[in-house]
């Protein structure tokens, strides 16, 4: 493919109204760190401690099949990370995962947005045939704002990997598809201007 080296997923800023995906640095580890609250002591979703925060960052950084975010507030505060994951450069495809935001901004517009900057990217500039959410079946909060997007489930890969309690967690895996992208960003720009 000739335009490969410009349809790549590499680091890149997206910014919107409410929000702003920036590459993920250390430099946002103080701001995120005071957002995790007890998040990190959820059973079912991997979220770093306070404390592990540099080392999540630098795992990040470090793996190749990811492109992480801060997700940062007009003010620049670093509130949750998102990330491009389990990408495949080739096709191109993408998941969007491992996110997590601070509960002073969940259930508002920032994760809509986050969304709909990630998911134009992927399908307008990366030209994805579809981009795919993995969850904990049993996280159903996270299960609900997937199906909310507009994305559909594909299956339930069963006894899929071990958590570190050492559970084994079945995972709930969507898609959004490219043909239904215009609905579907139609869908979040109505959810990010909509009277509340």
């Amino acid at each position: 493919m000739t335009d490969a080296p410009e349809r790549a997923v590499v680091p890149v800023t997206l910014t919107g109204t409410h929000v702003t995906l920036a590459p993920l640095a250390q430099v946002h580890a103080a701001d995120l760190a005071a957002q995790v609250g007890d998040l990190h002591r959820l059973w079912y979703t991997p979220i770093p401690s306070p404390e592990g925060m540099p080392a999540e960052i630098d795992r990040r950084l470090n793996l190749a099949d990811m492109v992480p975010f801060a997700v940062l507030t007009p003010d620049g505060t670093a509130v949750g990370m998102t990330t491009y994951m389990n990408i495949d450069q080739t096709l191109p495809r993408v998941e969007i995962g491992s996110t997590w935001l601070g509960a002073r901004v969940q259930r508002g517009p920032v994760n809509t947005e986050a969304k709909r900057l990630m998911l134009a990217h992927a399908f307008d500039t990366l030209g994805c045939p579809a981009v795919e959410f993995r969850t904990h079946a049993m996280n159903h909060q996270s299960r609900r704002a997937i199906e909310r997007l507009g994305a559909k489930l594909d299956g339930i890969l069963r006894s899929h990997m071990r958590m570190p309690n050492g559970t084994l967690r079945d995972t709930a895996v969507y898609s959004i598809a490219a043909p239904e992208w215009p609905a579907t960003r139609a869908h979040l720009d109505w959810q990010l201007v909509r009277p509340r």
